[in-house]
């Protein structure tokens, strides 16, 4: 036989490169033996958990679908790996200055990822940027009098009392100036007060962002300082005798950055600043390039908004070398650099494991107990799908496509004007799908170039919707918001070959509430290939890399809340490489109807007196009045999305 006639068998590596893992999940995830996605959280060790394990032992301790899988480790990894990037860099290039991450914790506020984040940026003397009051008075008690604190975001005279409280107390909380107003409020507080501040300067340069918040960076941004009020700012510190005060300059182009030339290129420029600055006396100590490391979601390079073009040992190079070569040109001291990179800490920790509930398909084989009087349409239908099942032709395949879409109309109309049953319209709507679905199987294997417009027609029209127990609005909002691409794939069964087509609905009742984007190996694309759903056992998919900003940003449409969630850490001694550290408790139906008002001691006693009004009346006995109410409050307890596992007594 010749070994171009061998059918291919699938395999795991197959699957792994169907959905483009090489692409997005950075060393993290891969597909094992057995066809399950796993993790391997700690780089460096070969240690692999199987993610069917963790749902196993997870339902197990009590957690509930849709669930999130918090693998902790990697966080720690991330960390280390941004940090050494920057310490080789620094080593490489002779830079005289140090480096420190900042994690701004307004991409996960949880205080598990905050301590997790702190824990393993220890040894690098890791700090945290924040950007309201609520954030500041988080994060106040975490830092000691070593740890850095940025304070970023719009400033009333609450926030700076509590950062100069703090500067008091020998906490190193530097309040940044986003606008020339925060600074006379300060000015007007220290004077008050009678102590000198440190404090920082957010300046507005000229380069401006890449990618979806370009707008974040160039002079049109929300915040910073133009130059003539850095200007104003300096002159006024120097005749207050206190430009020993500003010892920071920052500057942000906007999160997930996706050109590094555009990076190097603001970093030149606050770098001339800082230059000038120094040789005006002032003795500036922190150079903050701000956020905007960035991740890549998916295989699209040609899509900025989820991909970027370079990896972090270039992101660490361009700014220890371009911040270099400015100060030996200028012959200036090297300022220590800072970072703000939090969603490159975070993203790659979370996923959010989605069991799919059930599946609509367009199509359904003709039935075999035909109505004894077929319509003259119906069987002109029926004869298009004889003659689609004999011919493997292009040509004549197309021709009988555009018979059958004839057919329909006319069927259609028909139906309108009351001249055909309901039989025989069933019948003919299962005749025309299975012609569509036929059509298309034949086309694609004949693998016509280019590929005919039917058959991208058919393929859009053939996609099935993957019922899943979760909410886009509240697990993944920037998908419904701005388009934000997140990996999804199946988390088992991936050593067999997915032969369906599907996008991924979820229980809102929105038409938005859907995943209509996908990574694949062909870049973006709008339908995800899934295997064939068994109604008799669970079939479960993920969604990566949510751990940024998603949990934070979740709506509650629907009533639908929080999910429940399972903190991971690796160990090679436990039997399975795993032990769950935590559960958290998803939200209640009782508690997300208290958020709106709706309290839970009112709604009892208001269904109470609606079921014995009945009873009074004599609708309904005593003893069944008792259960209904009873299965009513019994449910308020629930979680808010489906539990597919939890039996519904009458």
């Amino acid at each position: 036989m010749n070994d171009s006639t061998i059918k291919h068998e699938w395999s795991c590596a197959d699957s792994q490169a169907l959905y483009a893992m090489e692409s997005w999940a950075d060393g993290f995830y891969a597909v094992n033996r057995q066809g399950h996605v796993s993790v391997c959280p700690i780089e460096g060790q070969t240690l692999h958990i199987d993610v069917m394990k963790v749902i196993r032992a997870a339902r197990a301790e009590g957690a509930s679908l849709p669930m999130l899988i918090r693998f902790q480790d990697v966080i720690s990894s991330r960390v280390r790996r941004l940090n050494l990037k920057f310490q080789d860099a620094i080593r490489e290039c002779g830079y005289e200055g140090t480096y420190r991450s900042i994690y701004p914790i307004k991409v996960n506020q949880l205080h598990e990822v905050v301590a997790e984040i702190l824990e393993a940026g220890q040894e690098f003397n890791i700090g945290l940027e924040c950007g309201s009051k609520a954030e500041l008075l988080a994060a106040l008690p975490l830092v000691g009098d070593e740890t850095l604190l940025l304070c970023n975001g719009v400033k009333d005279a609450t926030m700076l009392n509590l950062m100069l409280n703090a500067q008091q107390l020998g906490q190193q909380v530097v309040p940044i100036i986003e606008k020339y107003s925060e600074f006379d409020q300060l000015m007007s507080l220290i004077d008050a007060r009678q102590i000198k501040p440190r404090m920082g300067v957010r300046v507005k340069l000229n380069t401006r962002g890449s990618g979806r918040w370009f707008e974040s960076g160039g002079a049109s941004s929300k915040f910073g300082l133009t130059i003539p009020e850095l200007v104003k700012l300096v002159r006024t510190l120097e005749n207050r005798e206190i430009t020993g005060q500003l010892e920071l300059l920052h500057f942000h182009l906007g999160s997930q950055l996706s050109d590094i030339q555009v990076l190097r290129s603001a970093v030149k420029e606050i770098t001339q600043i800082y230059a000038d600055l120094v040789l005006r006396g002032l003795q500036i100590r922190y150079l903050d390039v701000g956020g905007g490391l960035g991740v890549n979601y998916g295989a699209d390079y040609n899509n900025p908004d989820c991909s970027i073009n370079y990896g972090l040992r270039e992101y660490a190079n361009v700014v220890v070398y371009t911040v270099k070569e400015v100060c030996d040109e200028r012959q200036v001291p090297m300022p220590d650099l800072l970072s703000e990179s939090g969603r490159a800490l975070t993203a790659h920790h979370s996923m959010l494991v989605v069991p799919v509930l059930g599946v609509h398909r367009p199509d359904s084989p003709p039935a075999t107990d035909l109505p004894l009087e077929l319509h003259a349409v119906v069987l002109r239908m029926k004869a298009v799908y004889n003659n689609v099942l004999l011919t493997e032709k292009g040509g004549i395949l197309l021709e009988c496509y555009h018979d059958a879409q004839e057919i329909r109309r006319e069927t259609e109309q028909l139906a309108r004007l009351g001249y055909l049953s309901v039989e025989n319209m069933a019948q003919s709507d299962r005749f025309y799908w299975s012609i569509c679905r036929e059509v298309l199987h034949k086309l694609a294997a004949a693998e016509l170039n280019p590929v005919p417009a039917e058959q991208l027609e058919l393929e859009k029209q053939l996609t099935d919707l993957y019922l899943g127990d979760f909410s886009v609005f509240h697990s993944i909002i920037d998908h419904w918001a701005i388009g934000q691409v997140f990996p999804v794939m199946p988390l088992h069964r991936l050593h067999e070959k997915p032969e369906r087509r599907g996008q991924v609905v979820d229980l809102t009742c929105d038409s938005d509430g859907k995943i209509s984007q996908y990574v694949s190996s062909a870049g973006t694309v709008d339908c995800l290939p899934l295997h064939d759903f068994r109604q008799d056992e669970p079939y479960y998919l993920g969604v990566f890399l949510v751990g940024a900003y998603q949990e934070i940003l979740g709506d509650a449409h629907n009533l639908f809340g929080r999910v429940d969630e399972v903190h991971i850490y690796a160990r090679a001694e436990e039997k399975e490489g795993f032990w769950i550290e935590e559960l958290l408790k998803g939200i209640s139906v009782k508690e997300m109807l208290s958020q709106v008002q709706y309290f839970p001691n009112d709604l009892d006693r208001r269904m109470s007196e609606f079921i014995r009004r009945q009873i009074n009346a004599g609708c309904i006995k005593p003893t069944e009045g008792t259960r209904i109410l009873n299965n009513y409050t019994r449910h308020l307890e629930d979680t808010t999305y489906c539990d597919i596992c939890a039996g519904d007594p009458l």
